[in-house]
């Protein structure tokens, strides 16, 4: 099965920036797409950012401007660039792929979460 492996997070104060990266532990030959949700306690998961097969990008809009899904289809992997950080940002980052052996059997993969502080 195919596992993500998440690294980059850590603490950072207020205004800074992190760099988060996700690598799947085995090739898939066909992804449709990659994103990044965020869970803070008491809160429910969210979608920061994503991005398509095509290559269009969504982002919630309390990170708009702030924060960059970029992606490396060929080592299976999606970064999240994080600017300006707040003390809202502070949660836990999953990264998601969707993908699969063809484009009509896709998978849900799920990282397993890297902490992001953010001090004031």
């Amino acid at each position: 099965q195919v596992q993500l492996v998440e690294s980059g997070g850590g603490l950072v104060q207020a205004g800074g920036s992190l760099r988060l990266s996700c690598a799947a532990s085995r090739s898939i030959l066909s992804i449709n797409a990659m994103a990044w949700y965020r869970q803070a306690p008491g809160k429910q998961r969210e979608l920061v950012a994503a991005i398509t097969s095509g290559g269009s990008t969504n982002y919630a809009d309390s990170v708009k401007g702030r924060f960059t899904i970029s992606r490396d289809n060929a080592k299976n992997t999606v970064y999240l660039q994080m600017n300006s950080l707040k003390p809202e940002d502070t949660a836990v980052y999953y990264c998601n792929i969707k993908g699969g052996p063809a484009v009509y059997l896709v998978y849900d993969y799920w990282g397993q979460g890297t902490q992001v502080t953010v001090s004031s």
